[in-house]
């Protein structure tokens, strides 16, 4: 074991007990005590599950786990003990990685903007690889760098979805300069990064993204670089109710390696998984502090009101940003027999980031209450300081006994008895519903890229 998890950093969940069971129970004990705090729930077997699902897909790419995605603690632990990576944007993020004791070897700063102070501090930190895609990003970290490691961040995706003022990244036409540019500062370039993110609509956008990132490849070549790293970026889905599912996606970037970086060319591959990570691992818990009814139409001289009221509910969570899209729920389903109102849930009230969702169908709901929302984990959870008078809302981490020895297996220390071993062909996430079994056999975590 790598010594960055252990059992005291999350809750053993027994065969049988779920997170489901573990939530419930944690909303008993906080309204008997009067607590009306919102709280995450999050099961690091399901990160487990999607890590080796990830290795087993894409077996030459590496994963490097996006901090911004989810920087709570729970989630790095795990990822480190996983022997992933993490691409850091800031400074503040290379040090709550590096606070676990990851290596720096393990650390991509992967913002394509970045400020010298930050740029200082990895160079001082031993944080090398970082990306540029311009003259001026690349002057700034020539001066406060001379160790960095680049890559060229190139903008392949041409797709109509992809809007020009939302990209970063050099054009193909532009990267020939570029790399001569670094050349004259005395810039180490060792590959090509491009990042498609959840714009993603096609998996073919991947190999599109490969095949301009060989041409780079081929011009710094030219140039004398030794090219010999590739980073595919992002835009993995979360969960499965998606356009394009991951094993589509995972097909598609391994033909396009095979055809254009095959096995045996001395290129690394890498990625920047986030939501694919942590979305389903996450659930959120958030009570009803007060409720307002407001006619659906209001009485006027061209029209008569109906009598339906609209219930705008709100609900006392954290100043957090909820995906409209999420599974909405109450925590006790309502009979049959009660109605369901036209429904409004809205945050704290003063902040502008307070409308959650409207035109919801929900039961009629009570301060008190508790709303459920499932697929939480991604973009959530703030990696910098709360603000004032919203206290980040506490995470409680779960993992069941057999994803624990599942990672323990994966990192080279078979369980005591063949019973064991056996027993991790099993489900190993702990969530609502699992019916998938995963076998794992013994592997190591992937090396340090640098």
């Amino acid at each position: 074991m790598n010594g960055y998890l252990n059992e005291s950093n999350f809750m053993m969940v027994e065969e049988g007990f779920t997170t489901r069971d573990l939530l419930e129970n944690l909303l008993v004990e906080l309204c008997q005590a009067s607590d009306q705090q919102a709280f995450f729930v999050a099961d690091l077997g399901d990160i487990v599950k999607k890590h080796l699902c990830f290795l087993k897909a894409l077996p030459r790419v590496k994963p490097y786990f996006p901090v911004k995605c989810n920087g709570s603690e729970g989630v790095i632990r795990l990822l480190a003990e996983l022997g992933a990576g993490f691409a850091c944007t800031n400074k503040a993020e290379i040090a709550r990685v590096q606070s676990i004791g990851v290596p720096a070897d393990k650390i991509f700063y992967s913002s394509p903007c970045k400020q010298v102070a930050h740029i200082k501090y990895a160079a001082s930190h031993g944080v090398q690889l970082m990306t540029f895609d311009n003259e001026v990003e690349l002057s700034k970290v020539s001066r406060s760098h001379p160790h960095a490691k680049m890559l060229l961040g190139i903008a392949a995706d041409s797709s109509p979805s992809a809007h020009p003022s939302m990209m970063f990244g050099t054009t193909l036409k532009s990267c020939r300069h570029l790399l001569e540019t670094a050349k004259e500062q005395a810039v180490e370039v060792v590959g090509i990064s491009f990042h498609l993110g959840s714009r993603v609509l096609e998996p073919q956008a991947f190999a599109q993204s490969v095949a301009a990132a060989q041409l780079a490849f081929e011009m710094g070549t030219e140039l004398g670089y030794r090219m010999h790293l590739l980073d595919i970026g992002g835009g993995f889905p979360g969960t499965e109710d998606t356009r394009a599912r991951f094993e589509e996606i995972a097909a598609v970037i391994n033909s396009a390696l095979d055809l254009y970086f095959p096995d045996g060319c001395g290129v690394e591959i890498v990625a920047r998984p986030g939501r694919y990570y942590v979305t389903s691992a996450f659930t959120f818990a958030a009570s009803i502090t007060a409720t307002e009814e407001v006619p659906a139409e209001q009485p006027g001289s061209e029209g008569r009101w109906d009598g339906r009221v609209k219930t705008r509910q709100v609900t006392g969570h954290w100043c957090i940003l909820i995906p409209c899209a999420c599974s909405i729920s109450p925590s006790q389903k309502s009979c049959p027999d009660h109605p369901s109102h036209s429904s409004s849930l809205r945050g704290p009230p003063g902040h502008a980031e307070d409308r959650i969702a409207d035109g919801l169908e929900l039961p009629q709901l009570h301060v008190g209450d508790w709303l459920i929302f499932e697929d939480m984990g991604a973009y959530t959870v703030a990696t910098s300081s709360p603000l004032e008078g919203c206290p980040q809302p506490q995470i409680t981490y779960a993992m069941s006994r057999v994803a624990w020895k599942a990672v323990q297996l994966f990192q080279g220390k078979p369980p005591p008895t063949e019973d064991d071993r056996e027993s991790i062909c099993t489900p190993l996430s702990c969530g609502w519903e699992m019916a998938e079994t995963l076998c794992v056999t013994p592997v190591f975590a992937p090396a340090g890229i640098i």
